[in-house]
């Protein structure tokens, strides 16, 4: 006997028990789609930091460092943190100049 109801609701939770990543960058006005792949993801954010670091040769720069940073915080727990304690003392020491 087959019971007649709802179909099971779908969910963009991952079956792993994580919660579902934003797949967007967001700076200012500025939105950046980021790869689906968290393994790409990660590959970016440090290959952006490296690059930061040496940015003082042509055509790299030092904004790779931070977006870098923000790239990595989607799926670094450690990182997240510390890009939240520096967002905080930004908004903070911005609050104080006003």
């Amino acid at each position: 006997m087959e019971t007649k109801g709802n179909p099971p609701m779908k969910t963009d939770e991952p079956e792993t028990g994580e919660p579902p990543v934003d797949k967007h960058m967001k700076i200012g006005s500025w939105k950046m789609r980021l790869p689906q792949s968290r393994w790409t993801r990660m590959g970016l954010g440090i290959a952006l930091i490296v690059g930061g670091i040496l940015g003082f040769l042509p055509i790299l720069g030092f904004w790779m460092i931070p977006v870098g940073i923000i790239i990595l915080s989607h799926d670094l727990p450690r990182v997240r943190r510390f890009r939240r304690k520096v967002e905080l003392w930004w908004h903070r020491r911005r609050q104080a100049k006003r």
